[in-house]
């Protein structure tokens, strides 16, 4: 009753390209948006991922 769930799964998109990861995050320790270096297939290099709604 009530119970807030403190993981929520966020989409992560590139900013190279269309590419997305799907992950979770807990909200309640990290309530601003992420922002994360990880590995874009289709452009073959590492960019920039911002979570996105």
């Amino acid at each position: 009753m009530g119970n807030k769930k403190k993981r929520i799964n966020v989409k992560l998109q590139s900013t190279e390209s269309p590419y997305v990861y799907v992950t979770d995050k807990n909200n309640k320790l990290h309530p601003q948006r992420m922002e994360v270096r990880k590995y874009d297939p289709i452009v073959k290099k590492h960019v920039m991922f911002k979570e996105s709604k």
